[in-house]
């Protein structure tokens, strides 16, 4: 045997993703009346979705479970040999049962068709048989056949784990876009990550509110504004009225271009240097939101208002910093 060069691995590579590629191809005419009929299923489902394979079918299976699960179609992985020592407990009639084999004959999921099917589990299955025992006692079976495996030899599952891959993806997302299933549904299902941060979490969750406010009244000198800013360590202070509305924000960036003009800080008021109808946000919308307006206007704090302009809150960009926004 020679030794491999550079542009055998290259070519190795190449032609197994041609082949990959050709295979998920194939699987558009597959979108027929049994998918339909899978969706239909599932949509009707009044338990959940339990999904079974052995091998690399389990391995693709479980990560099937998975994104049905965080796309609003509740759902888990049961290993089909361990179903056989217990586990079909974990399976109710309520459910819809999802088995996937590429022979359509793997000894572990056929021996446990009589049991799904005497409980009552509607069966979809995923094959790459039409004509197997797997795909007869199917309501619907899947067809993820495939010409050739990526593999040179033939053996190892490759193109047909991607197309069963490829078509419960397909599955998925046509069952997310029949439920309504929106971006703040998901982020539900991942609460830990940054989406879920970002879609979930309020102004209202992270801002400053009461002592912790920076404010000022509109008569404060201006020295007593810059007092209050280095008490309250948000980079500003807000500014309001007798009645407690919001009516300026004085901040880091207005204190230099105020000492470029030479303002004297112990005889100027607040009001002739602060910034009017500046930017704010509410405390219920999203602190994602706080962060574009920030980054649009280039700031670095936003006070925060109710319906009638009074200061409820503040909040800055190490705020959202420490809270994972960004």
């Amino acid at each position: 045997m020679t030794e491999p060069t550079p542009n055998d691995f290259r070519s190795s590579a190449i032609r197994a993703i041609r082949i990959e590629r050709d295979a998920i191809d194939a699987l558009e005419n597959r979108i027929d009346d049994q998918f339909t009929r899978a969706c239909e299923v599932i949509m009707n489902c009044k338990g959940r979705v339990v999904v079974t394979g052995m091998g690399k079918s389990g391995h693709i299976g479980n990560k099937i479970a998975a994104t049905l699960a965080s796309t609003g179609t509740p759902s888990f992985f049961v290993h089909p040999g361990e179903a056989s020592h217990g586990d079909m407990g974990m399976i109710t009639p309520q459910d819809v049962v999802i088995a996937i084999s590429n022979s359509g004959s793997t000894s572990e999921v056929v021996t446990i068709l009589p049991l799904i099917k005497r409980m009552g589990a509607p069966l979809i299955s995923m094959t790459g048989n039409a004509s197997s025992i797997l795909a007869r006692e199917a309501v619907a079976n899947l067809d993820v056949s495939v010409m050739v495996e990526a593999c040179p030899l033939g053996l190892a599952p490759t193109s047909s784990t991607t197309a069963t891959l490829v078509m419960g993806d397909a599955l998925a997302v046509a069952l997310l876009e029949a439920r309504g299933f929106s971006a703040e549904d998901f982020a539900f299902s991942h609460p830990g990550g940054s989406l879920g941060r970002r879609l979930l979490l309020r102004v209202s969750d992270i801002m400053h509110t009461g002592d912790q406010i920076p404010v000022v009244n509109e008569s404060t000198l201006l020295s007593g504004a810059l007092l209050e800013i280095s008490r309250k360590g948000l980079g500003m202070t807000t500014v309001v009225n007798q009645e407690g509305t919001l009516t300026g924000i004085f901040t880091d960036g207005d204190l230099r271009r105020t000492l470029d003009r030479s303002v004297d800080i112990h005889s100027t008021p607040i009001s002739e240097v602060m910034t009017r109808n500046g930017k704010t946000i509410q405390a219920d919308h999203l602190a994602a939101e706080a962060l574009n307006i920030m980054e649009e206007m280039k700031i670095n704090a936003l006070p925060v208002t109710d319906d009638a302009g009074a200061l409820v809150g503040a909040i800055n960009m190490h705020d959202l910093l420490r809270a994972g926004v960004i």
